[in-house]
């Protein structure tokens, strides 16, 4: 079953991933090279990670009541992941911000928790990004090298570089 809803959420996470937002023109294009979303080896780790890259779409797209959402079944799935304190404590600031702004401050410190974790766990599959972003101070992980930006969302959609690859 678990397997199951991995899958499922990789899969949609790929499909999420296969649209890119051309700013210059204001057109939608789909990808031209879909990329698989990455798998780890302890299956808990995949999850929780599912999990924050939905939280980190959402505050992309500045949809604070799905970040919420998102922020929540992170917190259930980080409860089975090992070494992840730290990043639980992280992610119940997030849950507990009433504004997109907090949201946003809350996710630094979640996304430098979740980075620490996803570099102590093994990928199975596929390649992870860590971002940077200098105006907000902040990374965040990504399953693609084009920067989207969860601290600003349209207004700097591609404030920020690629500062690691995880293989």
């Amino acid at each position: 079953m678990k397997k199951s809803i991995l899958i499922l959420s990789m899969a949609l996470l790929s499909l999420s991933a296969s649209a890119q937002h051309d700013h210059a023109s204001g057109t939608a294009e789909k990808a031209t090279s879909k990329q698989m979303a990455p798998m780890f080896e302890d299956q808990n780790m995949g999850l929780a990670y599912g999990a924050y890259i939905q939280l980190k779409e959402a505050l992309v797209a500045s949809e604070s009541k799905s970040a919420a959402t998102a922020a929540a079944a992170l917190q259930k799935s980080l409860a089975a992941v090992n070494n992840s304190k730290s990043a639980l404590a992280e992610v119940a600031k997030v849950a507990r911000a009433t504004t997109l702004d907090d949201q946003r401050k809350a996710f630094v410190g979640l996304s430098n928790e979740m980075a620490a974790l996803v570099k102590g766990a093994k990928l199975s599959m596929g390649t992870i990004y860590l971002d940077y972003c200098p105006m907000a101070k902040g990374s965040w992980l990504s399953n693609d090298k084009e920067i989207k930006n969860p601290y600003y969302g349209s207004k700097m959609l591609s404030c920020g570089s690629v500062k690691e690859t995880i293989e």
